[in-house]
Formats: C-alpha cells, structure tokens, sequence
C-alpha cells in the first residue's frame, strides 16, 4: 500500500495516470466519463486512443448510466482495461461479479472518495458546467452540495471499497494544486510503476472525511423519515408507487436488477380481454396499467438489499417517484438485519442465496 502525489488538479493527474497505463502498454484500453462538449454533455468513453483521453472527465459530477451496469457488458477481458467508477458503481459491479454477470479478472478499478453526483436532467438541460466550482470547493470543505441527488446526500458509503486505486477528493484542501493518489492493490503499485510524483507508504485515512461522514449520515436520517412520514404497511406504498406508468425504466436502468430473463417482461404478465373482465366482475373498477405494484414489491424482494443507492432509477422515473429513496430505505432495513453492505467483499455471500438451519428450528418446533 503507498500513495503517490502528483503536482496537478485531481483530473489532471487521473488523465496523466491513464496516458502512463496506455503509453507503456500496461492497459489495452480505459473506460471512463468522457465530456462530450462545454455544454456538459457527457457519456461513458470506451477507450483505446492516447489522444481520446483529454476528453476524459473522470470525477465529473454526472452519472449517465451505471458504469456497473455496462462494465458487466464488457468483461470477461482477454487484456487488461482501467477502469474509472464511482464507489456506488464499483459496488454494484462488485454485486454483478456474485452473480455471474462480469468479472474483476483483468479490471483496474480506479475510485474516488466521492461528492456525488447531480440529478440526471441537469445534465440534460445541460447547466452543470456553472454549478461544478461549486461542486469542487464543497468537496475540499467537507459541505454536502446543495444541489446533488437526495440519496447522495444520504450516502455514507462514498469512501471507495476495495478499489485497486483511490483519488481523495473529499477533505482535500489543496484540490487545485495536488492529486493525492493511494495504491490499494498489488496489482496497481505494479502498474503504475515510474508514474512518477512523489511516493510513500501512506494508507488512505478515513478521518481526512469525517466531517462529511457525520452530515451524510444525518441527511440518511432525515431522507428515511421522509420516506414514509408517519405511517407504513400496504397504504404508504401505494400512495408512492401509485402514479407508476408502468415503464420499467427504473428497473432497466439498475445495476442489481440482473435478471436475464425478466418475468415483468415476458409473458406471464399479459392479460387478455377474459382476465379483465373477470376482474371488473368481483371489482367494478380496475387500475390500468395492471401489476404496478407487484412489479415494485417484487423488484424490493428481489434486490433490495443489494441497493447500491446509485439513484438513477429516480432520475429515470416518468412520474417523479422516488424510487431510489424507497430503495435505499428498504434496502437498508433488510441488509442491517444480515449485517450485509453491498459490494463490501466479492466472498461474502447474498442474503438471499443463503440458508441458516436455525432459520427453520421454529418450523421444527411446531
């Protein structure tokens, strides 16, 4: 473990790092936020041109899509790629790789202590540009933007978990001047080998962002309590998911929603003329589309405590749900009860996936 400091603004640095692992042949191509225009369009960059890499914006404030999600896509690697991914994103790899849906083989996973990130449509209506200095200056004080997605603002888990390579951003009071790089991993220190800069043994330490720890967990706190102000069960859910059109784009969009074959896609859930009117018989009245809320409560049983708390399925969402919040809350709840952190060690096995005999001792009882 050591860390090596460049003379440079964390981006700059991280591009420089990229260039070394292209130049010298250690990596055969980088995924990585790529800015796309000064406009603050942007979108995941796949790679291979040295030169391709100035357009690379690797801590940008923006999640497009998650890097999970489309690394899973990619891998498995005959050779080796960098890899630049939020915490939240590696984690969530972390959760395909359990299910046989990627693999860390031949992967360099480069993290950040992170910020978070904007919500989606600010990158669309394209105004994150004026908001970034901002962003930066926050990052350096320890201050939550006031303008970053709801369940960023609720993260505590924004330190990086087992990443190869960590660029501390958070509590960095330097951040125009210095790139605090800390190699994690056998295989970074070997990679990254005569990147130059300074270098010593340092580990990263967590009390460089403890200050922002203590404001995460508070605004975890006030978001759970928003979640279902006052009240609980069947009825506060449907008052949540009640406006859902039914599009399944937060479920297209989720890293953990891994499915191959989604039974809320196929044909099971297709009803015909004969169904309906059997309904409307012992009903009177039926809500269209149907099965909204099976669909929810199946994906919470499925997932939940595998959340990672990316927040892209609110971004996404049509009605203005807040699916992410629900997510994170109830993910939470049922990963506390395992002591399970998603993406917190690739050995460490699913809840769902395993069975304790004294689980079944009360059947036995009885």
């Amino acid at each position: 473990m050591s860390r090596i400091t460049l003379e440079s603004k964390p981006s700059d640095g991280v591009r420089e790092l990229l260039r070394h692992l292209l130049d010298k042949g250690k990596v055969s191509a980088v995924l990585a936020p790529r800015r796309l225009d000064d406009e603050g369009s942007l979108d995941l960059g796949f790679i291979t041109d040295r030169s391709e890499l100035d357009s690379i914006d690797p801590f940008a404030p923006v999640m497009i899509a998650n890097t999970a999600q489309v690394l899973s896509m990619i891998t498995p690697s005959s050779s080796k790629i960098a890899v630049v991914l939020k915490p939240c994103e590696l984690r969530g790899f972390v959760e395909r790789v359990k299910r046989e849906q990627g693999t860390l083989d031949n992967i360099l996973t480069i993290s950040c202590t992170c910020g978070g990130v904007f919500p989606l449509q600010k990158a669309v209506d394209g105004i994150t540009g004026g908001m970034t200095a901002n962003y930066y200056s926050d990052l350096s004080s320890e201050k939550i933007h006031a303008e970053i997605r709801e369940t960023c603002k609720a993260c505590e888990h924004f330190i990086p978990i087992n990443s190869d390579v960590t660029v501390s951003l958070v509590g960095e009071k330097d951040l125009d001047e210095n790139c605090q790089i800390y190699l994690n991993s056998k295989s970074a220190s070997e990679l990254l080998e005569g990147l130059g800069g300074e270098i010593d043994k340092k580990e990263y330490d967590p009390a460089i962002s403890a200050g922002l720890m203590k404001k995460r967990l508070a605004e975890k706190e006030r978001l759970f309590n928003s979640v279902f102000p006052g009240k609980g069960g069947i009825d506060a859910v449907i008052e949540i998911f009640g406006k859902c059109v039914g599009c399944h784009g937060c479920s297209r969009v989720c890293p953990i929603c891994y499915c191959v074959s989604c039974d809320f896609e196929s044909m099971n859930f297709d009803s015909d003329i004969a169904y309906y009117e059997k309904e409307l018989s012992q009903k009177g009245a039926l809500r269209l589309p149907p099965d909204t809320m099976l669909f929810h409560i199946g994906r919470m049983i499925h997932m939940s405590f595998s959340c990672v708390g990316c927040g892209l399925c609110s971004d996404v969402c049509p009605a203005d749900i807040p699916v992410a919040s629900v997510f994170k809350r109830t993910g939470d709840k049922t990963a506390s009860i395992f002591d399970y952190i998603p993406g917190r060690d690739l050995e460490e096995a699913i809840p769902v996936m395993v069975f304790k005999e004294e689980e079944f001792s009360r059947f036995v009882d009885e």
